[in-house]
């Protein structure tokens, strides 16, 4: 290592240091809060976007200042609620987040956080579970305690003579909406625990956290552990700069990306898988020459080919313009985690030059692992890296692994203090100070951790051999007509059948059909006998997600041993969108708003949208943007569309029929009213 190198590390070690001060103080929130704001007072804390989507800015200081007006007008509006008391939290990422979060814990309220998306009835069941006395929300709806909108608060009176008394915790929800649900709660120790897990990473990259600019996206809801953990917390407190897209859509997030312009982006595998998938297919649609450039460019970048058979494609300009055609040349650091992510995303993200690596975390622990390794081939391997500071990880022998396999065990000051499990609250369960965390990973000759799967998704073969679902999947998920795909063992007597679900385009007909078979048993043949499909099956909706991020197993495994008609077999015939029954002048005028739509998203002019063209093998479109133009239909048309569409609908016909349908319900509805 040269000298500026050795410099630059030594500079980033100093400056993760500080976290040193929080660990001597009394490790509360409130400490995290005062030393976080004080020691990076002048430094930019946030930029969001106004209504004319103008970048606006402010410091920590402005922050501190908005955050007690916050808390202020907070001690105005629930002044009839009991102090100390739960109150839930349940807003969509913006700059409003941070400070009602802060303004919460200020007034003595410990913060319940909330997925902003749970429908009502789900979030009833958790404000009941949990014993919450009231709700910050963004919708309008009533629940059964107090509610507040953002704007409700704002223009409540202040409290003049408000003076902060600190909670000193928080809780998450890991899962379970419905039934007994469960919950976790964090004491300031435990957070301030997660701060100070950064301390080491100095001693192996200067990019990840640097004395430096970093902008980072908020990207990841920041009621979940990842995006609570690794955007916001550390992020805050070690003064660096929370970019807020106006929306989650794909050309908010983009316009964030580059007018920030953000430096470091995290996210799950969904979103690194979609614009890995885009790119490809948009270097697909451009011919071969492109499509070519493209695969040496990776090859060259992950460094499995020399330069001179890269050619031109190992040129830095050429990078450069595939990186402007996607976040731009300024990103720093990407991460993924909260699932699988597949070797072939990894190879195309870091082969375009986005730096991706891996990382691990539980709402029950925190986040207490990422790769850090600077050189590629780390990344590659899709390592989980090493625990961080002040954490340690066994392996647990279970029954069928291998000799460096195991339930992996956490011990780490993070995990959570209390849980909430059907609304009765209990200690944290341990194992000789251990959390079982019911994960299978693996562990190399360096230390480095390797996640195979969930121990309850885990399939037992025929010969006892563990086979894990995650590994396979992703061989799948490139078939010509396949949106999404999973793997699930199906209970047959005392053996587990290993079972792919497909969820198909729209367009697939009966000879597509016939092909996709031919494709995904040709895969299979060159699969290991251990990871071979057995059986494969179509599911007729869209796959169930759990928070947007994994395919719910448990649910397609129970609705495939009782026998559900939702799956049906090759031999399927799939019947044309029918328009009969609905006024031709109404059907042609929402085909072209809905393909207006379309060409607004995906930035395609509208006489290259045809009426069956799918919005993924065809235009090109990725997940994220899919939501975008969703929302952007439900706008335009006044519409609700279920999520349980999502991913079933898939051209402008599929969309046309179902905003028809939804507007002749709407209409019924109102009808019997009057």
């Amino acid at each position: 290592m040269n000298k500026k190198a050795t410099r630059d590390f030594k500079d980033v070690q100093k400056f993760l240091a500080s976290s040193e001060i929080l660990m001597s103080s009394s490790q509360t929130i409130q400490d995290i809060y005062e030393i976080g704001t004080t020691l990076h007072a002048k430094e930019k804390a946030c930029i969001y976007f106004d209504e004319d989507g103008k970048k606006q800015s402010y410091n920590y200081e402005k922050y501190k200042s908005l955050v007690f007006f916050c808390a202020r007008h907070l001690s105005s509006a629930l002044s009839g609620v009991p102090s100390g008391s739960l109150v839930a939290l349940k807003i969509r990422n913006s700059q409003n987040w941070p400070l009602l979060f802060w303004g919460l814990e200020m007034t003595g309220h410990p913060v319940l956080l909330i997925d902003a998306k749970l429908p009502h009835e789900n979030t009833e069941n958790l404000l009941k579970q949990s014993s919450a006395k009231a709700i910050i929300v963004n919708e309008e709806e009533a629940y059964s305690v107090p509610s507040f909108r953002i704007n409700e608060v704002r223009n409540s009176e202040e409290d003049d003579q408000f003076a902060p008394h600190w909670a000193n915790s928080v809780t998450f929800c890991s899962s379970g909406t419905t039934g007994a649900a469960k919950m976790m709660v964090y004491e300031g120790k435990n957070l301030c625990a997660q701060i100070h897990s950064a301390l080491n990473m100095g001693l192996e990259t200067k990019d990840i956290m640097h004395a430096g600019r970093i902008n980072i996206l908020c990207m990841i809801p920041l009621h979940h552990i990842f995006g609570f953990a690794a955007t916001f917390l550390w992020y805050t407190f070690y003064g660096k700069c929370l970019v807020y897209p106006t929306t989650m859509a794909t050309r908010d997030l983009f316009q964030a990306i580059r007018k920030a312009p953000v430096t470091h982006l995290y996210s799950v595998p969904l979103f690194w898988d979609g614009v890995a998938q885009t790119v490809d297919r948009t270097a697909n649609l451009k011919g071969e020459k492109m499509r070519q450039t493209l695969a040496k460019m990776i090859a060259y970048n992950c460094h499995q080919i020399p330069k001179d058979e890269a050619g031109m494609a190992s040129w830095g300009f050429v990078k450069h313009q595939f990186q402007k055609k996607v976040f731009g040349t300024q990103i720093e650091y990407c991460i993924s985690g909260g699932g699988y992510l597949s070797p072939k995303t990894l190879h195309t993200i870091n082969g375009i030059g986005y730096p991706l690596y891996n990382g691990y975390g539980m709402t029950e622990v925190g986040v207490t692992s990422v790769e850090l390794s600077p050189r590629v081939e780390d990344r590659l391997k899709g390592s989980i890296g090493h625990p961080l500071y002040g954490i340690e990880y066994k392996l647990n022998k279970i029954e069928g692994a291998s000799g460096k396999q195991g339930e992996l065990y956490i011990k780490s000051p993070i995990t959570h203090v209390e849980e909430i499990i059907g609304g009765v609250r209990g200690k944290t369960t341990c194992v000789d100070g251990y959390y079982p965390t019911g994960d299978i990973a693996e562990v190399d000759a360096t230390g480095s951790y390797f996640i195979k799967g969930r121990l309850k998704d885990t399939i037992i073969n025929s010969n006892g051999e563990n086979v894990y679902p995650d590994e396979i999947e992703f061989y799948f998920k490139d078939v010509k007509h396949v949106a999404n795909d999973v793997v699930v063992g199906v209970k047959d007597g005392s053996n587990e059948v290993i079972t792919l679900v497909l969820e198909l385009d729209n367009t697939v007909q009966n000879a597509d059909m016939q092909q996709i078979k031919k494709d995904v048993d040709a895969i299979n043949a060159t699969l290991s006998n251990e990871k071979k499909i057995d059986k494969v099956v179509i599911y007729k909706k869209a796959l169930p997600l759990a928070n947007n991020m994994k395919v719910k197993r448990y649910v397609l495994r129970e609705a495939l041993e009782k026998g559900s008609d939702d799956f049906i077999g090759f031999d399927h015939k799939r019947e044309p969108v029918s328009f009969e029954g609905f006024d031709p002048k109404n059907v042609d005028e929402v085909i072209k708003k809905v393909r207006k739509i379309f060409s607004a998203t995906l930035l395609l002019p509208e006489f290259k949208i045809s009426d069956d063209a799918i919005w993924n093998t065809d235009l090109g479109g990725d997940s994220m943007s899919y939501v975008s133009m969703i929302s952007d239909l439900n706008d335009a048309f006044h519409i609700s569309i279920p999520t349980d569409k999502y991913g079933v609908l898939g051209c402008v016909k599929d969309f046309a029929y179902e905003i028809l349908l939804l507007q002749k319900e709407e209409e019924s509805r109102q009808s019997k009213q009057k």
